[in-house]
């Protein structure tokens, strides 16, 4: 939680196959533990296959994007010194 209460969400957007995806995952499982956010992880392919195309439209080809409480933080890669700044914030 943050100094105001609420926790922040932490979603990565993945896919199947993305090693870079791995790697984020879990650089942000350590940080989560750490940190105290909520982490989710979503494959864009899984979501398209089952009829929702938007998050692979948007970020498909930027995978693996971070989203702190739904909004883009970073891609391609975890900025770690921004999350943490942003989640102390």
């Amino acid at each position: 939680m943050d100094r105001s209460g609420n926790s922040h969400r932490v979603t990565l957007l993945t896919r199947t196959g993305c090693s870079m995806c791995a790697r984020a995952a879990a650089q942000l499982a350590e940080l989560s533990d750490e940190l105290g956010f909520t982490l989710t992880s979503t494959d864009v392919d899984v979501l398209a296959a089952a009829g929702d195309t938007a998050l692979r439209a948007e970020f498909g080809d930027r995978l693996p994007v971070v989203l702190l409480d739904d909004v883009e933080h970073s891609y391609w890669e975890v900025d770690e010194e921004q999350l943490r700044a942003d989640l102390a914030g």
